[in-house]
């Protein structure tokens, strides 16, 4: 005995009203062998649409069973279920269901996509189909190009891509002009020929009379179900359609989906620009802070390593006075020679220099400048990580002497002697002291005291100009590998000795860098949480966006159901969108935070962003992930969308 293709038995459709249950199917047992032509006839709302979404297992019965060449529908899942419809089943609406932002060619070759094949083969199937029904130039037509004829040619093309064993014709010529209706009708009858089991659902008894089998439908149940004496009755039970290019497997189908995800979400974000820059705002200002954020970061970082490098490393600066900011003439003890010598003695040391420093007048010729005099020893510059720029520093018997020697900064050389003068050998005024000028050096990265200075023997500075026995300062560079804060309690418990009491105070340089760096750090955390908050809300305005996409698109959601799509790939599809609208918003975001570079090394000389592929990684990522995380609800919902009703859906 033969199996029937489609088998109903006893087969209820329900449907939960305001009023309660509505039936729209009651009580339908019906067999369809392959290779008939089957016309179902009924009247509005007799239920024939809902028992040929039932046949395409766009729609599962409530009751009773449904089988497919001997396999209960009743225990397949949804993606088995989209499998069928995709190999086996082979839609033709009424309503064409054409997507219009896609070409003739690409609406035929739709199903393929689900079924795995690579674009060249799905393409070259779609054009010989439309070749084969007359549109060899409307190729590349969209719907709106094309009369309602032509776009069924269309519709039937796409049913036939994967092979079509079944075709179901919902009203195929009920939008139809007469010459197009026939046109359609001579060619399912030809389709029926060649061996598909045509299915015809119409309300049109003239449609029905090319039928070899006429099922007529009235109040959700049959009411007839007779052969048509008008056509010949052929060979049923076995279908002679041959799947030439019914893939046996989905090795392809991720690969292939992916690629036209990516080319679906590229089409939906270019058709709606402004909604989607207004989307992406939200995700561009949080990469932009993120990866700005981390370039500054790594430049500040780099910035503040060459200071320490070059001038604060490992300095210890002593100050006297009970507490910072004393006056020294209130302290009982002051830094003294001797301190500077005990300390000099220190293994720790790797150079020292006292200071002594008041404001006076230098003068040359008719020129004079208010600058910082600052009596120094001959490692000053070392400790302070100066260079010259002409000359040399003084010598430790030039301290000695109390030579009459000065170092000029390079500021108040230009102001003295302009910028075509050798200062080196001439003599300026301090006060009323003489001094030979042996140098001129670039202030550090970061100065002490007023930007124009003048440095000379602490020794001619204390003893000559100001009349000054004591320091002002001492500052200790220590030895590389030694701890500064050991050489700190040393140089206290040294200090507290000598004096009898701690009437001095210490400054750590690595304790003032760390409190910077972690102010840094401070700063770089809430512009953080500022930029985080920034991609939350950028992500929430992603998946709002993508939320109203999937009402605007539930049509297009339907009919790619009705051809095969999965419920993963109608998931993919979504996901994939919002991915790509949060990696061009990384995109730009990055592109924008390079961009502010340029700008930033403008209003701040000699602080740079520096970016590392690490971070720029770490940006791009974060935008995937908010794509993917923030689309994932969407997609969830476009995902689980019932096929009958987005189909319906306008």
């Amino acid at each position: 005995m033969t199996v029937p293709l489609l088998e109903f038995v006893e087969v209820e459709r329900r449907f939960l009203t305001g009023e309660g249950e509505v039936f729209a199917l009651r009580g339908v047992t019906l067999a369809i062998s392959a290779g008939e032509m089957i016309a179902i006839v009924g009247p509005s709302g007799s239920g024939k649409s809902t028992l040929l979404n039932i046949l395409g297992c766009l729609d599962r019965p409530t009751g009773g069973t449904y089988r497919v060449a001997g396999r209960d529908t009743g225990d397949l899942d949804s993606d088995t279920l989209a499998r069928l419809r995709r190999e086996h089943f082979g839609f033709i609406f009424q309503r064409h269901h054409l997507l219009a932002h896609l070409s003739a060619s690409a609406n035929a070759a739709l199903p393929a996509i689900y079924d795995g094949r690579a674009m060249a083969e799905r393409q070259s199937r779609a054009d010989a189909l439309l070749t084969r029904l007359g549109l060899p130039d409307r190729l590349g037509h969209r719907a709106s190009q094309m009369s309602g004829g032509q776009q069924q040619r269309v519709s039937i093309a796409r049913a036939l891509i994967n092979g079509g064993e079944v075709i179901l014709a919902d009203e195929p010529t009920g939008s139809l002009d007469r010459n197009s209706g026939e046109e359609v009708l001579a060619i399912l009858a030809e389709l029926h020929a060649l061996g598909h089991t045509v299915i015809i659902v119409t309300h049109d008894m003239k449609v029905a009379a090319h039928a070899e089998r006429i099922i007529e439908i009235g109040d959700s149940e049959i009411t007839s179900d007779r052969p048509n004496p008008a056509v010949p009755q052929r060979n049923r039970g076995v279908s002679s359609v041959r799947k030439e290019h019914a893939s046996d497997g989905r090795s392809g189908a991720f690969s292939t989906g992916l690629v036209e995800a990516f080319r679906i979400a590229w089409l939906a974000i270019v058709s709606h620009p402004l909604r989607t820059g207004l989307t992406m705002l939200g995700i561009v200002i949080g990469i932009t802070s993120v990866a700005s954020m981390v370039a500054l970061g790594n430049g500040a970082q780099g910035r503040i390593l060459d200071i320490i490098n070059s001038m604060w490393t490992n300095t210890i600066s002593i100050y006297p006075g009970w507490n910072v900011g004393d006056d020294g003439e209130t302290v009982v003890r002051r830094l003294s020679v001797g301190d500077f010598d005990a300390l000099r003695a220190q293994a720790f040391v790797d150079s020292i220099s006292p200071m002594v420093s008041q404001q006076a007048l230098v003068r040359h010729g008719n020129i004079k400048v208010r600058a910082n005099v600052q009596g120094v020893g001959e490692l000053e510059f070392r400790v302070r990580g100066m260079t010259f720029v002409q000359g040399r520093a003084f010598r430790a018997e030039e301290v000695d002497d109390e030579a009459q020697v000065a170092v000029l900064d390079a500021n108040l050389a230009r102001r003295l002697f302009g910028s075509n003068r050798d200062p080196i050998g001439e003599v300026i005024l301090a006060g009323t002291l003489p001094l030979k000028v042996i140098g001129v050096a670039e202030s550090g990265p970061i100065s002490a005291g007023p930007e124009i200075n003048i440095w000379l023997p602490y020794s001619t500075a204390g003893g000559r100009l100001f009349g000054q026995l004591y320091f002002n300062s001492i500052t200790v560079r220590i030895r590389d590998g030694a701890s500064s804060n050991a050489a700190e309690s040393d140089i206290t418990r040294l200090l507290t000795v000598r004096h009898g009491a701690k009437d001095f105070n210490t400054r750590n340089a690595d304790a003032a860098v760390r409190a910077r760096t972690q102010a840094q750090q401070s700063v770089r955390l809430l512009v953080s949480i500022v930029a985080v908050i920034s991609l939350v809300v950028g992500g929430i305005g992603v998946m709002n966006i993508m939320l109203v996409s999937v009402t605007e698109r539930t049509h297009e959601i339907g009919v790619r159901m009705a051809v095969g799509a999965r419920r993963s790939d109608i998931m993919l599809q979504f996901v994939v969108e919002a991915v790509v609208v949060c990696m061009i918003s990384g995109l730009i975001g990055i592109a924008l935070s390079f961009a502010a570079g340029p700008l930033y090394a403008l209003a701040m000389p000699g602080w740079t962003m520096e970016f590392s592929p690490p971070a720029i990684l770490i940006a791009f990522l974060c935008s995937v992930g908010i794509g993917i995380v923030f689309g994932y609800l969407p997609a969830r919902q476009a995902s689980r969308l019932d096929p009958t009703e987005a189909l319906a859906h306008e």
